[in-house]
This record gives C-alpha cells, structure tokens and sequence, in this order.
C-alpha cells in the first residue's frame, strides 16, 4: 500500500495564512488541555477503585497503602504513556513522510519486528527474566533492523519504496522466527505472551530512567528534521532544487524513527495502531506540514494511549485488559475507514 502524497505536499508550498496559523495554535493548545485531562484520569482511575481525596493523600504523602498504588503504579505508567505515545506518534508521522504512504506506521519499516525478535532470543538463548533486560535487548533488535532495512533499501540511493519493501520482507522473516521459537519453547511462549500484547502495567521508575535519554533525543531529532522533509515530501528533484539533503534527511529520519518506536517498543512491547492513526488523522485538519503535524501528533498520541490505558483498566475491574488490545481493538476499524475513505477519494 506504498501511496505517493506528492500532490499533496506541494499545496503546502506557500507559507499558511496568519489566521491559519492561530487555528492551529489554538487547536494545538486545546489538544494540549484535553492531554492534561486524560494524564489526571490516567492517575486517578484505575482497577482498584479510590477516591478523589484517597488519590490525593497518596499524590502528597510519601509512604502507605494509596502511594503505593498512586505513585508507584499509577503516576509511573501515566508518565511511561506520555512518553511512549509521543514517541510512537512522532515516529509515525516521520515514516509516513519517509515513505510517502499516509497509511505507514513503525511496522512497516519492520522495527517493530526487530524488538520482537530480539526479546523473544533473549529470553530463550539468554536466559533473561527481567524487564529491564528486556529493554535493551528490544532496543539493540530495533537498531539492528533500521540499519539493516537502510542498507537493503538502498543506502545513500535509498527510495520511499526500497525502504517500504525492505522492511515488510524482514518483518515477514523475523515474525516467522518469533513464531518458531515460541511453538518450540514453552517457557518463551508464556512469558512473550505478555510482552508481545503491548502493556504500561510494568512501568517503574527505572524504566522510564533508561529510555528517556533516547526519546529525548529522537523527539529532538524528529522536530529538526521537519523542514527538510516538507523538501522532501515534494519530489527528489523539487528538494533538490530547494537545496534539501535527501539521503542525509532520508537517514536522519530512519535513525529518529528507530530510536523512538525502539526505545517505546522496549520499555511496552509493540503497541499498534498508535504511530498509524493518531498522524494519520491530524493530517487531515493540519494538512501536509510536517512542522504542525508532528507537534500534534506529539500530544494527542499519549491522549489515544493513557486513555486506551484507562479503558483498559476499568472495563475488566478488577482485572485490566492489556492496553495494546485496546489499541487494536479500537485501530482495526478505525484503519478500515481510513482505508476506504481514501479509496473513495481517489475515485
């Protein structure tokens, strides 16, 4: 499904009107309000239920039973969602302009795939039972595929199609290796099982310490190279006459976006749909500039993950459903509209 958005991107070629541009201001504040709300939800509701003063007691006091539950468990995977869903919101709006396929996520690229394979060989040649090793090994699988789907793709004549190819026969290679290991080591099989679905429920202190330096960085990256791929996104000849870098932009973005999908993938296992829809329908209000798109789909992508993670929790009391089902549940028909509104659009 490789969709050339060309066309698209040389509307945006002049600079958008002042009031334009202070409708998107608002909108991105109003975002940025509904963000606040969500996070307070995220902290506040939960499996167990607490009231507003018990939450409050367990915010502002340093030990006992609610600030086990309130900062220990709950304020940790609200800050743990912030972050992941920033990072896997920026990472698709980055690989949908990489590969000029609005209907591209961190999947496509096979990054996903890399983390995958990687835990499920740590846990099974390794002998690793910690999350935390987890986040390395997930982390170092994701690095290893960008790099190796940037090499098959091209490399310095790298192609929003090479890459698109490159990465959906390696994820092709890697799924059918995860399958394998896992049919053949039931121990991996149980303890996969958990991560593969995609949770904020293990978040802690330590782990949002060891991925935030590389989220920091690719969110840094992601912004800075939001002018270059607008260049870009015009056609290679149109970015060159503007004096963009292809293969240096094309690279940069392949390094941000491993950085930020590997680094979440890492610390949550492979949440869906996420990095897909959340840039995918900003598009449709900011249009095509990268420099509006990314900052939205940086705030409302947590706003779809802590609330898919709040839903999770309560609709299953007093248990909780993984938040990666929920996404899923929630993307499938979503994606399909998508899908078929651009059909529809196109005829």
């Amino acid at each position: 499904m490789l969709v050339d958005s060309v066309p698209e991107q040389r509307a945006e070629t002049a600079p958008a009107p002042p009031k334009r541009r202070a409708i998107r201001a608002v909108g991105l504040l109003a975002a940025v309000a509904v963000l606040l709300l969500v996070a307070v939800m995220s902290i506040a509701v939960g499996a167990k239920e607490l009231s507003v003063a018990q939450v409050l007691h367990g915010l502002f006091e340093d030990s006992g039973t609610y600030a086990d539950v309130v900062v220990d468990e709950r304020l940790s995977r609200t800050v743990l969602g912030l972050l992941v869903g920033a990072a896997l919101g920026l990472s698709g709006a980055l690989l949908q302009a990489l590969t000029r396929n609005p209907l591209a996520d961190p999947g496509l690229l096979g990054i996903n795939a890399g983390a995958s394979a990687a835990v499920v060989t740590a846990i099974t040649y390794f002998g690793v039972t910690s999350l935390t090793g987890y986040v390395w090994f997930a982390f170092f699988g994701a690095a290893a595929v960008g790099a190796l789907v940037w090499f098959l793709g091209g490399s310095r004549g790298a192609t929003p199609v090479r890459l698109a190819l490159a990465g959906t026969a390696i994820s092709a290679a890697l799924y059918g290796y995860l399958q394998a290991v896992m049919i053949m080591d039931d121990a991996a099989l149980s303890r996969m099982r958990f991560w593969t679905v995609g949770s904020l429920s293990t978040a802690t202190d330590e782990t949002i310490r060891q991925v935030l330096p590389f989220l920091v960085v690719g969110t840094l990256l992601a912004f800075v190279l939001a002018r270059p791929l607008n260049a870009v996104a015009m056609g290679d000849d149109t970015a060159k006459a503007l004096g963009a870098h292809l293969n240096r932009t094309r690279a940069l973005s392949m390094l941000a976006a491993t950085v930020l999908c590997g680094a979440a993938t890492a610390a949550c296992g492979p949440i869906v749909f996420v990095g897909l829809m959340v840039p995918h329908i900003v598009r449709s209000f900011t249009g095509p500039d990268l420099r509006w798109i990314m900052p939205y789909a940086a705030v409302l992508s947590p706003v779809l993950l802590l609330g898919s993670d709040v839903i999770g929790r309560v609709v299953a009391r007093p248990s909780e459903v993984q938040v990666g089902i929920i996404t899923a549940i929630i993307g499938g028909p979503v994606f399909i509209f998508l899908v078929r509104r651009r059909r529809t659009a196109q005829l």
